[in-house]
């Protein structure tokens, strides 16, 4: 039955996140909690929310799908609001390299990191990377995730960015899951170009991206802003000229070190900026200011063996903080949504309830879509997750486990968990 029509009933918690703007400081807290809580979904639009007994008496025809989901809770669907996903190759042996000592950096600067992926991903047919994205994607939707941020910048060439995004283009029409599309075609400085980064960075904005936005074929824009990749002045030039074109902005900022990144994103009032590990009190009181969402990536910390991001300093400072794996084959080649929350909890100091809303609502406002996703409203796509727990507190007291039963991606269930193989069968 895939109509969109769905009763779930019965929730020992029905965890809202009710709103339709962002959450910002303490207000991230607010999790609107229902006992025995019910949701009701009709043509994939939320119509109903509340507890069980005052929705029960509503008549519902054969053509609606009934889940009893006694001692379980239910949630938003997750948005992941940072991957790469659509990419060639892996690097295992970086990532054992970095377990012996090396940087992330230091691997890059000898022609590792992004170029490796970059030589496969080009490489690769269509054909092969959309059938590696739909696996990764099905992966995702087995956790809950019912719509993401897809970067490009495994190209850096024409023909292999254009390629990545029709890719994203392609799998979007065909899968639950809703992409997001960002052009990050400023990732890292190509060959033909080293030490002529301005050179590369117009060939981008006077070749590629007039196409991309043409073709309908990304939203957002985003440069990786960071010492010996692209400078603030670069990055501001670039994000500028960008945002002319019609992109939205996003930008990769103050990874590995503190360049004034978090600041540049609040002057251009991206939508986000992502990363922030070594972002200055400034960077992060502009942020606040200007409602950039601060999308933080525990999991880019944790396999790196870096300092994590300052969470909860940015929340206690009124900053709207997102969550998101990351997911990509280098630095971070996970996409454990649970795992994600636990090491915020454990080592950036957010509450669950922080952690939550982070990966729902201010994910959805991450990628622009909170006014549609992202909370359990009535108005909203019924985006749903039903997971085995009596109680959210297990999210990430049961660290890093995948215990969701149910995906439902308005209001049809996408993914059972683990008795049934997730769409498509």
């Amino acid at each position: 039955m895939m109509n969109g029509n769905i009763f779930i009933k019965n929730a020992s918690q029905l965890i809202t996140v009710s709103g339709f703007l962002p959450k910002r400081g303490q207000e991230m807290r607010h999790i609107g909690v229902i006992e025995n809580g019910a949701v009701i979904v009709e043509n994939g639009i939320i119509t109903g929310v509340g507890k069980t007994s005052d929705l029960i008496g509503n008549a519902f025809s054969d053509q609606f799908e009934i889940v009893d989901a006694a001692n379980k809770i239910v949630l938003p669907g997750f948005i992941d609001s940072h991957t790469h996903f659509v990419f060639g190759g892996y690097r295992p042996d970086e990532f054992l390299l970095r377990t012996q000592g090396a940087s992330y950096m230091e691997i890059m600067k000898k022609g590792g990191g992004i170029k490796n992926t970059v030589m496969a991903t080009r490489q690769a047919s269509r054909e092969e990377l959309a059938e590696t994205a739909l696996m990764r994607l099905n992966a995702m939707l087995s956790f809950g995730v019912t719509a993401i941020e897809g970067k490009s910048g495994y190209g850096l060439d024409k023909e292999t960015e254009i390629k990545q995004l029709e890719v994203m283009k392609s799998v979007n029409e065909s899968h639950p899951i809703d992409i997001s599309a960002t052009f990050l075609g400023a990732h890292a400085v190509p060959s033909p170009y080293q030490s002529k980064e301005d050179a590369y960075l117009d060939f981008l904005l006077n070749e590629v991206m007039p196409d991309v936005h043409a073709k309908g074929l990304a939203e957002f824009c985003d440069i990786f802003c960071e010492k010996d990749v692209f400078s603030i002045r670069q990055s501001e030039r670039f994000l500028r000229k960008a945002k002319e074109m019609g992109f939205k902005l996003k930008i990769h900022a103050d990874e590995i070190a503190s360049q004034g990144g978090a600041e540049l994103a609040a002057s251009l009032e991206a939508i986000s900026a992502d990363h922030l590990l070594s972002s200055s009190d400034k960077g992060i009181s502009d942020l606040s200011q200007k409602g950039v969402v601060a999308t933080l990536l525990p999991g880019t910390a944790f396999c790196l063996k870096e300092r994590y991001a300052r969470a909860r300093l940015m929340i206690d400072n009124d900053c709207i903080v997102a969550l998101a794996t990351d997911l990509n084959p280098g630095s971070c080649y996970t996409h454990s949504i649970p795992l994600m929350m636990s090491l915020a909890v454990i080592y950036m100091g957010m509450t669950v309830e922080e952690a939550i809303t982070a990966f729902t609502l201010n994910g959805a406002a991450a990628i622009n879509k909170n006014h549609m996703t992202g909370s359990i409203d009535v108005g909203k796509t019924g985006d749903l997750v039903v997971i085995d727990y009596p109680t959210y507190q297990f999210i990430p007291y049961h660290t890093g486990i995948n215990r969701v039963l149910l995906t439902i991606k308005r209001g049809n269930i996408v993914c059972r968990n683990p008795r049934e193989t997730c769409y498509p069968s």
